[in-house]
């Protein structure tokens, strides 16, 4: 890299507005939107799309919500042709969805393009040419007379194409191509110069789409040049301006969102920003930072996953486990503190009474999107005891006590140092099992008990326990359950233990609902031990997490 970078690059140019608008403004609603999966995207694939793959990415498209989809660029083979008038001659397409094809302007293209349409009942054409400086000199050695003449030029046999066929309702497309990098007077210019060819009213508009071809300023910018041109082109309730961003800097969606605030009707991209380069405008990130601000965008990602599934089948390309919204890991958390964070969250969401979302890290709810909230948290060497008590509650169903959130993350930390991996609910529900002694084959085992009342009110415990494979038949007395089983190991076994917390809770609902219990108590020596037990009936439960703390004093 250059020390001194601007001997080799110019800095962007900025548009002269003093009196901007946009940054004053909110998005209130949905654009227009169309799909150029199945043109930008499929050419900037590896391997390209076959038919199978377009028919049933086309079918994904209009099962999302899509009303415009560009469906390809007819004259660039008989693959393309024959799928686009397949879609024609089939009758597949919905009669709320509307076709596009694109073509550049020469005359044996544009009336492929017508070609493979015959028949619809309604399509999009749309038509395009560069008009920057760079591609003016460098691409095509043209003047500007001569750039605008093709433009011209093209409009005319769109004109005439479309008189040819007049059973379709035909509709139109240009783009003056490379349009954020080329002077604003001239790329109004010739959309004006086209407009003069193909008359628009405001009932028949004119698509005017302005590309960030490849994207060389900061979103600013091109909001920038999106409002001049909104204020400036002739008869602007004849036409709808249509963004294209790429995401050649990384703002692409950022650039779509300030042209929308700058008067943009309309936005053209790809699924999960799929496109040449670093990809066009990613539609669902789009779709969703507006649905996140309480706007219905009008597409329908509520199963995610099965959105992904096909298009990473038909594009043979990954979804970034970091991509927005939709990567395998944007819902998770190992950090310690967020996963505290994010617990705390979902219990105050919980115990609200408005349906307003308000998690904190989760900017989206992921039910919304068809995810379960299992995988939002996960544990590794980074994670805390919020983490934990989350992976247990979601897993098993046991809400532990604070302080024995603390206590079994420490297990879980030294598991999680030891393995150098993270740790699934599998391997968090063993360690829980081990280290509270709830498998068989304990020092101290409960094998069948009872209670009474004694005449002064005491309670009494007797049972039978198995110490170390010998049965014994145990009693105490205490003034509640758990005291006079304390009492019945202290006469027994010589246990000594002063219990410092208790809780319970139910796991799971109805018939098949049991009880978790928890104590919390101290030895002679002033260690503390915690004890679980799980059961069917509470009170068994509470029994057995004494004997699990009596077992921890013999480890």
């Amino acid at each position: 890299m250059l020390r001194d970078p601007a001997v080799k690059y110019r800095p962007f140019p900025q548009v002269d507005l003093a009196d901007r608008q946009w940054p004053g403004r909110t998005i209130t609603q949905p654009p227009r939107w169309l799909s150029t999966d199945m043109r930008d995207g499929n050419q900037a694939l590896i391997d390209p799309m076959n038919a199978e793959k377009k028919n049933r990415f086309f079918d994904l498209l209009v099962e999302v919500g899509l009303k415009e989809i560009e469906v390809g660029f007819p004259s660039a083979g008989a693959t393309e042709f024959d799928f686009i008038s397949g879609l024609v001659r089939s009758d597949r397409i919905p009669d709320d969805v509307t076709v596009q094809v694109l073509t550049q302007s020469r005359r044996d293209l544009i009336e492929k393009s017508f070609e493979s349409l015959r028949g619809a009942r309604t399509a999009i054409v749309h038509l395009y040419n560069a008009v920057s400086p760079a591609w003016r000199r460098i691409v095509f050695d043209m003047s500007r007379e001569e750039v605008r003449e093709v433009a011209v030029a093209g409009a005319k046999l769109l004109r005439d194409g479309a008189a040819a066929q007049p059973d379709t309702d035909w509709q139109f497309e240009y783009s003056p191509e490379t349009f954020s990098t080329a002077e604003l007077d001239f790329s109004i210019e010739v959309c004006e110069a086209v407009m003069d060819i193909l008359r628009p009213t405001p009932e028949a508009p004119l698509i005017l789409n302005l590309p960030a071809t490849v994207e060389a300023a900061t979103p600013n910018i091109y909001a920038d040049q999106i409002e001049y041109f909104c204020r400036h082109i002739r008869n602007r309730d004849s036409v709808v301006v249509s963004l294209h961003t790429h995401n050649d800097r990384g703002t692409g969606v950022a650039a779509s969102e300030l042209g929308l605030l700058a008067g943009a009707d309309r936005v053209e991209g790809c699924l999960f920003g799929n496109g040449e380069r670093t990809g066009n405008v990613d539609l669902v990130t789009l779709a969703l930072n507006m649905y996140t601000q309480g706007v219905d965008p009008g597409l329908d990602f509520s199963d995610i996953d099965r959105v992904i599934g096909t298009v990473t089948y038909c594009n043979n390309l990954p979804v970034h486990p970091r991509h927005p919204y939709a990567g395998g890991l944007v819902f998770t958390a190992f950090s310690g503190s967020h996963q505290d964070a994010i617990k705390k969250g979902f219990a105050a969401q919980e115990a609200r009474n408005d349906e307003i979302w308000d998690v904190p890290y989760l900017p989206i709810d992921p039910k919304d999107l068809g995810r379960d909230y299992e995988a939002v948290i996960r544990v590794n060497s980074q994670s805390g005891k919020g983490g934990v008590a989350w992976v247990l509650q979601q897993d098993q169903g046991l809400k532990l006590p604070k302080r024995l959130q603390a206590h079994f993350s420490r297990h879980v930390q030294a598991l999680a140092d030891q393995s150098s991996r993270e740790l699934n609910a599998a391997d968090i529900w063993d360690a829980f099992r081990a280290t509270y002694r709830l498998e068989d084959g304990q020092p101290i085992e409960l094998v069948a008990w009872d209670e009474r009342r004694a005449p002064n009110g005491d309670r009494i415990f007797t049972g039978t326990i198995e110490v170390d494979g010998t049965q014994n038949s145990i009693s105490g007395r205490g003034n509640g359950l758990i005291s006079s089983v304390l009492g019945a190991l202290h006469d027994a076994e010589g246990v000594e233990l002063e219990v410092q917390s208790y809780a319970e809770h139910a796991i799971g609902q109805g018939s098949n609902a049991r009880a978790a219990a928890y104590v919390e108590a101290t030895g002679p020596d002033g260690r503390t031990h915690w004890g679980v037990g799980i059961d069917e009936d509470v009170a068994t439960a509470s029994v057995r997490a004494v004997l699990s703390a009596a077992n921890a004093t013999r480890v």
